[in-house]
């Protein structure tokens, strides 16, 4: 079982799959080469990139990414500006420290390369990682795979064993689920609200005291990232000269009572949401929620109805609790990677956990929460993921907004319905997992088809 802090992550963008992945998997590298006793060989690391990580690596800063992670930094603590002063110093002097080991000659030209004519089998962001030693040998090798949201897994890892070897892994948890059907059964077996079952899994793991001051830090983290956001003006990096909109979206609405214009619900949602992904182009501190090219729309969801004039931290924990047992749905059934799913597996799953953690907050049943959380889904299935020169930037930031004002429909929706929906999470669950398989490469993180080809680089 899925812990929610699995979910939801504290990283540094502009990607989960490409930054936060790539830099865990460096970090991972280092410590079972000295685990095996090998790395004081090294005098030099060869990282291979392949497929999505390799197509849009240089826009979603994949190759900073495996630099930082074979210096030790971990996505969770590290100091963006700290990050870039190293790249750079690296990038200067061709020498880099290892984790836990040595310095060592590293030219970023010569020893990361992408290979984006790779097709890997078993996931679309492959990365192989080597310790070479001073006679040019290969002496320690490893190939892994980012899987979307900050996960990672070694190639044993995502293999199928055969079939003779497979076992049934008992579930952990109070409370196990495996699909939404079982996890509605269990609410309404135990007279519990989904977030109240997710808690009492998380209980399993740590005392609550310790889940509650978690989940006060991912939100504190995400709204320092919105502040950061609505304050910070410029150009983002990368080459698309594309502005900062959020500040000046923001001062004015400060300008202008919200009493004087309905629509001005959707621009405080906007503004939210596009300051925190303008945050995460940046390469800023922002919460995996589930993904980097998705954290926009939970926190703008969250800060418009659980923390405006009053913050109300219980309906921030209940919001995060549900959103995150409806993260692990899709996280287990399907995938969260934009490079296999295409955009609905991120925005389109963003979408569907702020819609079910928002109806959760106004008082919604487990039925109406699942039904919620489907209407997000079901209005995002088929979503590309074509972002424009390989930049978390267009249609990335705006598509955040989007999602957001989407999310609050499909709660209200759901809470409004009169009778029982035809469609049920699982269902669409599953039908975004095969329109996922069905969906052309171009289409899934590649910036090979779509808007990415489309569009003139500028």
């Amino acid at each position: 079982m899925l812990s929610v802090f699995d979910i939801f992550k504290i990283g540094i963008g502009p990607s989960s799959s490409h930054t936060v992945g790539p830099m865990r998997i460096g970090i991972r590298f280092l410590n079972e080469a000295a685990d095996a006793g090998v790395i004081d060989k090294a005098v030099r690391v060869k990282v291979d990139l392949h497929g999505s990580l390799a197509l849009t690596g240089i826009g979603h800063g994949t190759d900073k990414a495996v630099m930082l992670g074979l210096l030790g930094f971990e996505p969770d603590r590290m100091d963006p500006d700290e990050g870039e002063a190293a790249i750079a110093a690296v990038r200067e002097n061709k020498r880099l420290k290892l984790h836990r080991g040595h310095d060592i000659s590293f030219d970023p030209a010569r020893d990361i390369d992408l290979r984006g004519d790779i097709i890997p089998e078993i996931h679309p962001n492959e990365m192989r990682l080597t310790l070479v030693d001073e006679k040019e040998a290969k002496f320690f090798e490893q190939t892994y795979y980012s899987v979307g949201g900050g996960f990672i897994a070694s190639e044993k890892q995502l293999k199928p064993p055969p079939k003779d070897d497979m076992i049934a892994l008992p579930q952990r948890g109070v409370f196990p689920f495996a699909s939404t059907d079982e996890l509605i059964a269990l609410c309404k077996t135990n007279n519990l609200q989904i977030h109240e079952l997710i808690l009492m899994n998380e209980d399993e793991i740590r005392p609550r005291a310790e889940t509650e001051q978690k989940l006060d830090q991912i939100w504190g983290a995400m709204r320092d990232c919105i502040d950061r956001g609505l304050n910070t003006e410029g150009i983002l990096p990368g080459g698309l000269d594309v502005k900062r909109r959020a500040p000046q979206l923001y001062a004015k609405l400060q300008e202008t009572p919200l009493a004087n214009e309905r629509e001005q619900l959707f621009d405080w949602l906007n503004v939210y949401a596009m300051a925190v992904n303008e945050e995460n182009a940046a390469g800023g501190r922002v919460v995996t929620a589930p993904t980097n090219g998705a954290a926009g729309i939970i926190p703008a969801v969250l800060k418009h109805y659980c923390a405006g004039d009053d913050v109300n931290i219980s309906h921030i924990r209940i919001f995060l609790l549900t959103a995150a047992g409806i993260g692990m749905l899709y996280k287990q059934r399907a995938s969260i990677s934009g490079a296999e799913m295409g955009c609905q597996g991120e925005v389109g799953v963003a979408c569907s956990m702020a819609a079910g953690g928002l109806a959760a907050v106004w008082g919604a049943t487990p039925d109406q929460v699942e039904h919620a959380a489907e209407i997000g889904m079901e209005h995002n299935l088929g979503l590309t993921c074509d972002p424009v020169g390989g930049l978390v930037q267009i249609p990335c930031i705006e598509r955040n907004a989007i999602g957001a004002v989407k999310a609050v429909n499909a709660a209200r929706l759901a809470i409004r319905a009169s009778d029982d929906p035809k469609v049920s999470l699982d269902q669409v669950i599953e039908t975004m997992r095969q329109t996922g398989l069905d969906m052309s490469r171009k289409y899934k993180e590649t910036s090979e088809g779509g808007l990415a080809v489309n569009v003139v680089e500028c």
